[in-house]
């Protein structure tokens, strides 16, 4: 068996977008589970994404209030097919993240993070996998809105794709 997997962070809606693109929302619903790295800012995004999603695993980010805080943790732990996944808002600086997410997630094996809106798919010497999949809304200095889709399969992530968001 394989699970489908989406990862999105810094939706930021409204105050970026009035709304998700509906190309996120068609791989919502292809999606097994919805991975949500942080900065909703509106709790609306998430009631509707547990409505329209199969399975969501959430964390809160630096930009969401009390009503999101007190239903996201800061950093949410699942194992699917067998692959242990971490995941937070903010990994602080570029420099020296691997080695900083090592220490800080030594039992995980993916680390799903969010915070600059930048698309990240580095590899650790630690062999922790790093994932940051943009945002589908707030591009900043990237050509495209962004998010990421993968397939977890028999303790391998395969497939993974950067999918640009076109406006």
């Amino acid at each position: 068996m394989s699970t489908r997997m989406l990862f999105l962070a810094d939706t930021h809606l409204p105050t970026r977008a009035p709304a998700l693109p509906e190309a996120v929302w068609d791989a919502v619903e292809a999606a097994d589970v919805v991975f949500h790295a942080g900065d909703w800012v509106s709790v609306d995004l998430l009631d509707e994404l547990e409505a329209r999603a199969a399975w969501v695993v959430g964390v809160f980010g630096n930009n969401d209030g009390a009503a999101l805080r007190a239903r996201l943790p800061e950093v949410a732990r699942e194992t699917i097919e067998g692959i242990r996944f971490a995941m937070i808002h903010e990994t602080g600086p570029a420099t020296g993240r691997e080695t900083r997410a090592s220490g800080l997630f030594p039992d995980a094996e993916v680390l799903v993070f969010g915070h600059s809106h930048i698309p990240w798919d580095t590899t650790a010497p630690s062999g922790l996998r790093l994932l940051n999949p943009g945002s589908p809304t707030d591009r900043r200095r990237q050509p495209t809105g962004t998010f990421l889709t993968a397939v977890a399969d028999a303790g391998t992530l395969r497939d993974l794709t950067l999918v640009p968001i076109e406006r």
